[in-house]
C-alpha cells in the first residue's frame, strides 16, 4: 500500500513537473529519452475532402512504419481530429523527418508536436525505500529475497 501511495505521489509530481531533490539533497538525475510522442493534427485551411483523398495512402504508409517497428503504438485523439504515435526513435529530428515523408506531411496537411519521453523520473525517489522483511524469517537480503510473505519463496 505504501509503495502504491509513493508511486502515485511520484506520478503526480511528474504531472506537475517538479524537479525535487532526493533525501541527500542532490539534484535528481535525468532519464534518457527512449521514445518520441508525436501528436498530429490537420493544418488549418484544408477541407475534409482533401484530407480524405490522401488518407488511403497515408494509412498504407503508416501501417508500413508500424510493421517495420518504427511506430510502436498509435491512437486517435479524442475531441478533435488527429493522431498520437509512440515512435521508436530518440531524436525528434529523426521523428520529424520520418513523419514528413508520409503523404499528409508531404502535402503539408498535417503537423506534429514532437515530445521526447522516457522513464518516469520521480520513481528515483522510491529507490531509497527499505524492503519489508520477509515473514517469518525477517530476511531483507538482495535479489528477490525479503519481498515475499510466503516463506517457501523467501529463499529466491
Amino acid at each position: 500500500m505504501k509503495f502504491a501511495l509513493a508511486a502515485a505521489l511520484a506520478f503526480i509530481g511528474c504531472l506537475f513537473g517538479f524537479n525535487s531533490a532526493n533525501a541527500q539533497g542532490a539534484a535528481m538525475k535525468t532519464t534518457p529519452t527512449t521514445k518520441i510522442l508525436a501528436i498530429g493534427t490537420i493544418n488549418p485551411g484544408f477541407e475534409q475532402s482533401q484530407v480524405f483523398a490522401v488518407l488511403p495512402e497515408e494509412v498504407r504508409e503508416t501501417v508500413d512504419l508500424y510493421l517495420d517497428g518504427k511506430i510502436e503504438q498509435w491512437y486517435s485523439l479524442q475531441g478533435k481530429p488527429g493522431v498520437a504515435f509512440i515512435i521508436n526513435v530518440t531524436d525528434p529530428a529523426v521523428a520529424h523527418e520520418m513523419l514528413e515523408k508520409l503523404p499528409l506531411g508531404k502535402a503539408h496537411m498535417m503537423s506534429f508536436e514532437l515530445i521526447p519521453i522516457g522513464p518516469l523520473n520521480p520513481l528515483r525517489l522510491l529507490q531509497g525505500m527499505q524492503p519489508k522483511p520477509c515473514r517469518p524469517c525477517g530476511n531483507t537480503g538482495g535479489g528477490a529475497a525479503g519481498r515475499y510473505i510466503d516463506p517457501s519463496r523467501c529463499a529466491e
